[in-house]
């Protein structure tokens, strides 16, 4: 699992805590209460367990304008003892001309990392509103954010949450160990709780309720989908997973090495790497032919190790060359066993480029183009160009919420306790103790982190009895890791998950049963 996590960036804030409870009054300013509290705080930097600013605002969503209520704020993380040990950043918006809200989905939606705010899918894919960059996810100047005419909050309220150390939401006390919040049971087990606050405090335990996570956040959410039901016996009728991890799925040695080959393929596609026959086909029409290799050739052969006789070992790795522009030199001299560290650095070697990790249609420059991994992700140096300044001015200027608190894009969760990850089965239960949950992956097919047959794999893994197919579903597109950066896949992104939501809610009267 550690390979598929982004890298972590910022240092966390030891910081004092100041408790605050607020009861706002008027729609677009922080309570009284919040605002003198403020006042009569010390001037630095404070956390804030409870606070919350209203806002209102209208957006076009498919050519029809859709009023709705933003509330950004805090809630507590309590501990055994009833006391707050942690606030919550959340941002919630809310359909304002929904009479009953009984019926209205609500989604609620992680991103990754771990260690990494909700910022990415908040103001990039599923909110009101999305970034200012171009068509195909690129920065451009000035830095902003537009209205979003694809969001799903036409169909679903939507509530996005930074997990301890992301966004604004922080421990009170550096004494709180962070054992309490930084683990795989540890996250899941907090942030259920957490959320049968925030559910008894906006009224909404009869509305269908969907997860959806990207990253890490699928690890998150797939064990949240059985915590959520066992330990606060709330039902979900969606999880929706963007991008998965391998949620503690087992894959190891020849399967792990031979299932990135697809996506290879994908990219090399990309970059037009690969021979003229293959790169005349459309990239879903080239697929399955590696797909197939890869199940029925590569897996078998890396498994005969030293008994795979020369003349097969030559005959597999020319192929392998075939779907991935490597060369089989290069295969061969790492006995048919590629990184991806390596890929990215040697696909376009010789035109002086790396690939990106998490989208490998971005292209880096190496200090010098030899070695065996390149020197950074040139696509999230990228993407932290658009997104910092966009919701630090999106927060204080459109929602209203004034902090001196960092907006931190990643926290420091260090040490993190990846022990107990059985979060892929953990949704598999939820699913059969649950006749009315759906689940929906999304992939991008230039993905390298965690690329799109893995994201099958998961699902094959999953449902090997063949019982829950009819609930399971899966989406690829055109792009990486946030497919959403590309506009054609923001808007088809989208349309998939609000397809979903509507296809994952029950007919009047009918009863969860099988």
């Amino acid at each position: 699992m550690k390979k598929r996590m982004i890298s972590l960036a910022l240092a966390c804030l030891s910081l004092a805590a100041v408790a605050q409870e607020s009861n706002p009054k008027a729609a677009g300013t922080p309570s009284a209460a919040a605002a003198q509290k403020g006042k009569e705080a010390s001037p630095g930097r404070t956390i804030v367990t409870e606070s919350a600013t209203e806002t209102r605002h209208t957006v076009n969503i498919n050519g029809k304008s859709v009023p709705y209520k933003a509330t950004a704020g805090t809630l507590p993380v309590w501990d055994e003892d009833g006391k707050p040990i942690a606030g919550i950043f959340y941002t919630y918006y809310e359909r304002s001309d929904v009479q009953n809200r009984d019926k209205r989905p609500l989604v609620i939606s992680f991103n990754g990392g771990p260690g990494s705010a909700s910022v990415w899918m908040h103001i990039a894919y599923t909110g009101p509103v999305v970034l200012k960059i171009d068509d195909e996810g690129y920065p451009v100047q000035p830095y902003g954010y537009k209205e979003n005419p694809y969001s799903i909050l036409d169909v679903a309220d939507i509530v996005y949450i930074d997990p301890v150390n992301t966004g604004y939401s922080r421990a009170v006390s550096k004494d709180i160990p962070g054992s309490k919040f930084f683990g795989v049971r540890a996250d899941i087990k907090y942030l259920a709780e957490w959320l049968n606050t925030f559910v008894t405090r906006t009224n909404r335990w009869a509305s269908p309720k969907f997860l959806i996570g990207e990253s890490y956040g699928t690890t998150r959410v797939s064990g949240l989908a059985l915590e959520l039901q066992n330990s606060q016996w709330m039902y979900l009728n969606g999880v929706i997973l963007v991008s998965p991890t391998e949620l503690g799925i087992e894959r190891g040695g020849p399967v792990d090495a031979a299932l990135r080959w697809p996506y290879f393929a994908a990219a090399a596609w990309y970059h037009k790497a690969l021979p003229a026959d293959l790169q005349q086909k459309d990239l879903t029409a080239m697929l399955p032919e590696v797909e197939e290799f890869t199940m029925n050739e590569l897996i078998p052969a890396i498994s005969r190790g030293s008994t795979l006789d020369d003349a097969r070992k030559k005959a597999i790795a020319a192929k392998m060359s075939r779907y991935s522009g490597l060369s089989e030199k290069v295969i061969l001299q790492n006995n048919l066993v590629v990184s991806t560290n390596l890929f990215w650095k040697e696909l376009l070697r010789e035109r002086g480029f790396t690939i990106g990790r998490l989208d490998s249609r971005y292209l880096g420059i190496d200090r010098q183009d030899a070695g065996d991994r390149p020197d950074y992700n040139a696509e999230l140096t990228s993407w932290l160009h658009s997104f910092t300044p966009a919701i630090n001015m999106y927060l204080r200027n459109e929602l209203n919420y004034k902090t001196d608190l960092k907006y931190n894009m990643f926290g420091s969760v260090h040490p993190w306790d990846n022990t107990g990850d059985n979060t892929g089965e953990n949704l598999r239960q939820a699913m059969a103790q649950n006749p009315y949950l759906h689940v929906l992956v999304q992939s991008g097919y230039y993905d390298g982190a965690c690329d799109y047959f893995n994201a099958k794999y998961n699902l094959w893994q999953l449902d090997a009895s063949g019982r829950l197919k009819d609930r399971l579903s899966w989406e690829g597109y055109r792009s990486g890791h946030m497919m959403y950066l590309r506009k054609e896949d923001l808007k088809k992104g989208n349309e998939n998950i609000r397809t979903f939501i509507l296809k994952a809610l029950p007919k009047e009267g009918q009863a969860a049963k099988f």
